[in-house]
């Protein structure tokens, strides 16, 4: 189950950009593309153990200074952009930080390993017919 955190908007900085590719003269004049900044590092809203995970499952996603940054640039308003980054933050952190269910170590049944070790008498017993027959024997 996922965990819920809510991240207080105080703590977050938002940019708008103009955003790249097609669409012609509306793409050239408007900052509708949002990047959402967010310090995991100096947050005062997490505790010690989830800011250790955080930074240990999304070191790939923030920077040397600690920061989180989403971007958004699909939609074509800046406050769609905003809303899509905002979602996709929360969906990042919510699977960082949801603790994964410990495995329950299972043994092989009987039915299963004798099953398993028939398919291999059989293979063998498959390949020993395919050899050449000596013709000695």
């Amino acid at each position: 189950m996922a965990m819920k955190f809510a991240i207080p908007t105080e703590e977050l900085q938002f940019r708008a950009t103009r955003s790249g590719g097609p669409g012609g003269q509306h793409v050239n004049t408007s900052s509708t593309r949002v990047e959402v900044r967010w310090s995991v590092a100096m947050s005062p809203s997490l505790t010690d153990r989830q800011r250790e995970r955080l930074l240990r499952r999304l070191g790939s996603r923030i920077d040397r200074n600690g920061v989180l940054r989403v971007v958004a640039a699909a939609r074509r308003s800046q406050y769609q952009n905003r809303q899509a980054a905002l979602e996709r933050l929360q969906e990042i952190v919510e699977g960082a930080l949801t603790e994964p269910k410990p495995r329950k170590q299972t043994t092989v049944s009987r039915a299963a390993r004798r099953a398993r070790l028939e398919a291999k008498r059989r293979r063998a017993a498959t390949k020993r017919d395919r050899r050449q027959v000596d013709p000695d024997d």
